[in-house]
């Protein structure tokens, strides 16, 4: 389960924000049991572009590309 102010990775569009699959967020809320999350989306210049209700499957943890 997710935690709040944990990085996460959109996995599916969100076409109504402009969101893509790879846009990265921040958990802001968890909703009981990890079912859903209240993630941030923010702009490279720190502007706040959307905050979206996800079901759990619609976002995954940020990890490393590369192995140790």
């Amino acid at each position: 389960m997710l935690k709040e102010h944990e990085r996460v990775v959109l996995t599916v569009s969100v076409p109504e924000e402009k969101l893509e699959p790879g846009d990265v967020g921040t958990v802001v809320h968890v909703y009981p049991d990890g079912q859903a999350y209240e993630v941030e989306f923010v702009t490279l210049d720190g502007r706040t572009a959307a905050v979206v209700t996800l079901e759990a499957p619609q976002v995954r943890p940020v990890s490393s590309r590369f192995a140790p």
